[in-house]
């Protein structure tokens, strides 16, 4: 190195020269998930979902049940305006299309959303009973005893009752606010 403009070789840089004469193997670790890992995190969310959805489900009839509340105040409103003009209260639900039906409060017979159909029965001159019944198929049909809410007017008494009258069961869990 006396002033030449020389070339570095190989055996000058030893990074260069390791790089020719010997094979660095590197193993590298694959980033994914293994079968089993996922295996496990579906156990996971399939055991998890089982715990949930019921309860979820129940929420959802719990809610949907103001369609039938709304139904059968809409009802009581009715027969009470009824009642204010005439001696007994009214005996069908929808507006008699003929004269030998019995005169009715011109509602419909199911709830405003459907999941409930809306009769009335016992009526006269001092109380009447509705029923909302969960139309058969629906989510609502599995709602237990509360599948079937029911107000019953009575001398004057109001009643509130879930599953069939006169056994009705544990009305405040139906009709709890």
């Amino acid at each position: 190195m006396n002033g030449c403009a020389c070339q570095k070789t190989a055996l000058d840089n030893p990074s260069i020269m390791n790089l020719g004469t010997s094979l660095h193997v590197i193993t590298h670790r694959s980033r994914g998930f293994t079968l089993i890992e996922i295996m496990i995190a579906v156990a996971i969310v399939a055991i998890l979902a089982a715990i949930a959805l019921p309860s979820f489900m129940d929420s959802i009839r719990k809610s949907r049940r103001a369609d039938a509340f709304a139904a059968l105040n809409a009802v009581q409103q009715a027969q009470e305006r009824w009642r204010a003009n005439k001696p007994a209260y009214a005996e069908g639900l929808t507006l008699a299309p003929a004269a030998p039906a019995p005169p009715g409060l011109g509602l419909p017979t199911t709830s405003s959303a459907g999941r409930y159909d809306i009769a009335l029965s016992a009526t006269g001159a001092t109380g009447y009973t509705t029923t909302a019944t969960a139309v058969v198929g629906s989510s609502q049909a599995a709602d237990g005893n509360c599948s079937t809410l029911t107000v019953e007017l009575s001398g004057g008494n109001i009643r509130f009752g879930s599953g069939a009258p006169p056994d009705w069961t544990d009305a405040s869990r139906c009709w709890a606010r």
